[in-house]
């Protein structure tokens, strides 16, 4: 595969980090994954602002170059021979002494993979996936707000308790806050529904502020839905109408049954993808085809 290291092309068994890389030594780097609609990567803007903002917070002197970007993924897109893509953008602190630092990191380290795009299945936005609620709980943000750093060890612990699991082979796991509140999938943020109400969890549970979440937000409010973000709790959840999960690769997955830490398994709607989220999820589709025009 052709990769992007630094503005530069390159094959991926070629291209080389520095082991004194603090995003390798110290996980300090940042990434954003989204995908591309008619070899457009979707909400761009969107993603490279938080990417900026949480590289300056943590002092990673970082400025996006959009048209730079743009272009590179239309290179690797037409380079891996694919017509659209995975897109994964990472930008770590780049070469540091051995121990902590005493300032800004000046010269970050920038680098992009791409990979083809799930199959669609378009079964999976009709009937819909399990939610298994695990017992890894969410840890807490090291910073104000959750960033999507390196640091992706809780999520790996996740998804380990998650596999090891008889949860279905398409399932989602969920992870609650350390204080019982709903927070999270390992991949994803939550959506449900009571009496035609919108709830997702707020972002100072520690969640990660997802860009295809808030979009849906923006598209909810839209359609004169009433979105509320706040703290909740499993049994909550339990009682919805409806259940759905966002990703920017997945966009909105219908969740069609509920499982809990023993196994017992609550269905939600009618086992398919409810009237909110069909709606929702056709806003969502017409939204990504306007940016291709």
């Amino acid at each position: 595969m052709k990769i992007g290291l630094n503005g530069t092309v390159m094959e991926s068994g070629e291209a080389v980090i520095s082991v004194y890389d603090h995003g390798f030594l110290y996980g300090m780097g940042l990434f954003e994954t989204f995908r591309t609609y008619g070899g457009q990567p979707y909400l761009l803007e969107r993603h490279m602002k938080r990417l900026a903002e949480g590289c300056e917070e943590i002092g990673i002197r970082y400025k996006p170059d959009l048209d730079a970007l743009r272009k590179m993924i239309a290179t690797l897109l037409k380079e891996n021979g694919l017509a659209e893509g995975y897109i994964r953008l990472t930008v770590t602190a780049g070469i540091g002494e051995l121990g902590l630092p005493s300032g800004d990191y000046e010269q970050p380290t920038e680098f992009m993979l791409v990979k083809a795009l799930p199959p669609h299945n378009e079964s999976l936005y009709s009937e819909g996936k399990e939610l298994r609620l695990l017992k890894t709980a969410r840890n807490t943000p090291e910073g104000a707000i959750r960033l999507k750093s390196l640091h992706y060890m809780n999520n790996i612990i996740a998804k380990r308790e998650l596999l090891a699991s008889d949860a279905s082979t398409t399932a989602e796991g969920l992870m609650l806050s350390h204080e019982g509140l709903l927070a999270e999938g390992i991949v994803s943020n939550l959506f449900f529904v009571q009496e035609d109400t919108i709830y997702t969890p707020s972002t100072d549970i520690g969640i990660l502020p997802g860009i295809t979440r808030q979009r849906v937000i923006e598209l909810a409010r839209g359609l004169g839905y009433t979105v509320r973000e706040g703290h909740y709790l499993f049994e909550e959840l339990l009682a919805s109408n409806e259940v759905w999960l966002t990703t920017s690769i997945q966009e909105l997955v219908p969740v069609t049954r509920v499982t809990d830490h023993h196994g017992g398994s609550t269905a939600v709607g009618s086992g398919s993808a409810g009237p909110v989220l069909r709606e929702l999820l056709l806003a969502y589709r017409q939204d990504t085809e306007e940016q291709q025009r």
